[in-house]
């Protein structure tokens, strides 16, 4: 197991729907150390069939045929996977589910939506830190990986500072630390002085969280709170290229390369129509604003940005190579690899080696039970995020929380989609609810195929640096 160097990293927040595999790319372009993935709950990824398309080089991790997680090997020595659970077990099957893609596992353990907290996870574990430790120790001694957790801050300083020390005995390799309470929305002003007494409280790198806006932000808040590392989620959802250190780049610029990110890495189009409505959240009256709301289609978004001859020539470039034109069709007959070699096995000793493995059925019939309950709850919030999410629109300084939490009885894709299934989810909190989008379908899609891994950067300069 290697350890990583978080001393004066900079890295981009798990941040639901916003960091797929396109903003991750690009976040690293631009001069991110590390990337975090959306949280994705244990359960939701337990089982997958990992596949490798042979047009780009992507590894999906489908479940129902369905994509939920999807990564590329370019990214893996500085990929971090967040993972929402609340149980030690299932928490280590997810994490040895994708094990042989990512370098670090992540808990997710500062999430304050009801949806969350309900089901026992993100910030709920804070109020249990015998469950907490519990998950984080089981991780740290079976999965292979470095683990680290993300919490929020108590209005306490005395019992954040106890609950510190407990997540540290765990062993696990950093903190990272959002600098606000769990009843906090973007909307309140962060607590950076409370990062330096966690910093000088601890002898693992501490990671702070929230309100870098710009690059700037990233000296005075190293110098204010002595942090390892510092991650950036807001600042880059608005524009990715905050990371560079020359300054960013001039928005639209940033959307046509990520369109192009797009395109290579077959984005699920929902999911690239969203990201691209959050950078242009705070410049509605944008004359790109309001055909980008009423774009069904990935040549319609091409067309708002005009881009429509690079996707001519991407098509062209797929049929000749005999690769299907559509952004997100899915070829038929292919082989699924994910547990055909050895991983399986190490999968396999892993997790015999923890005495609990599987066998707290009754546990998880409880979770269960708690999932199912809150069904009725989170269509409350849904009304309540979309409230939000408007008033977000009309007064930028009033934005709602930057973590959405979606399906109930449905499985959350990696873009924070959902399709009908047993599976529950949750999202991160370092994103906000998905604001109004008059044109944004639902329907959801999937790009795999399989064969020998290709090189993404290859055919995309952009990477290539």
């Amino acid at each position: 197991m290697q350890n990583y160097d978080y001393k004066n990293k900079v890295m981009l927040a798990p941040m639901v729907r916003v960091g797929t595999l396109p903003t991750r790319l690009l976040a690293l372009e631009f001069g991110a150390d590390l990337v975090y993935t959306p949280e994705i709950v244990d359960r939701g990824i337990i089982g997958a069939e990992r596949v490798v398309n042979e047009d780009n080089g992507t590894i999906d991790y489908l479940v129902n045929g369905n994509v939920v997680f999807r990564t590329h090997p370019s990214e893996k020595d500085r990929l971090v996977f967040q993972v929402g659970s609340a149980n030690p077990d299932t928490a280590l099957q997810a994490a040895l589910t994708v094990a042989q893609d990512v370098s670090t596992i992540d808990l997710n353990c500062g999430c304050p939506k009801k949806f969350s907290v309900h089901g026992g996870m993100g910030a709920a574990l804070m109020e249990d830190p015998d469950r907490l430790c519990a998950i984080l120790k089981n991780l740290v001694e079976n999965s292979g990986l470095p683990v680290t957790c993300k919490i929020r801050l108590f209005p306490d300083r005395e019992r954040t500072l106890a609950l510190v020390k407990r997540i540290v005995a765990t062993g696990i390799k950093a903190l990272a630390v959002h600098c606000r309470y769990r009843d906090e929305r973007p909307r309140d002003p962060g607590h950076w002085d409370r990062f330096a007494e966690i910093v000088s409280s601890v002898s693992i790198p501490v990671i702070a969280n929230g309100d870098v806006m710009v690059f700037e932000d990233i000296a005075k808040l190293r110098s204010l709170s002595g942090a390892a590392g510092i991650m950036i989620a807001r600042g880059a959802e608005l524009n990715v290229s905050v990371f560079r250190s020359e300054g960013p780049l001039p928005l639209v610029e940033v959307v046509r390369r990520y369109i192009r990110m797009c395109m290579r890495t077959r984005n699920l189009t929902n999911n690239t129509k969203y990201v691209l409505m959050q950078m242009f959240k705070l410049d509605t009256r944008s004359h790109y604003y309001q055909p980008l709301t009423r774009a069904k289609t990935f040549r319609a978004i091409c067309q708002t940005f005009e881009m429509e001859h690079e996707l001519d020539a991407w098509q062209a470039d797929q049929a000749a190579k005999g690769f299907p034109i559509e952004m997100e069709s899915v070829r038929p007959n292919q082989k699924r690899v994910g547990q055909a070699n050895g991983v399986a096995k190490a999968k396999e000793e892993r997790m015999a080696s923890s005495s609990s493995l599987l066998s707290d059925n009754q546990d998880q019939q409880k979770q269960q039970q708690q999932e199912s309950s809150t069904l009725k709850r989170k269509a409350d919030e849904d009304k309540e995020e979309q409230a939000a999410s408007i008033e977000a629109i009309s007064a930028p300084k009033d934005l709602p929380d930057d973590h959405p939490h979606h399906s109930k009885k449905h499985l959350k894709l990696e873009d924070g989609s959902s399709v009908a299934t047993t599976t529950t989810a949750a999202a991160d909190e370092d994103k906000q609810p998905q604001q109004p989008t008059p044109a944004d379908s639902p329907e959801l899609g999937a790009s795999s195929r399989e064969c020998p891994s290709t090189s993404l950067t290859a055919a995309s300069p952009e990477l290539s640096g």
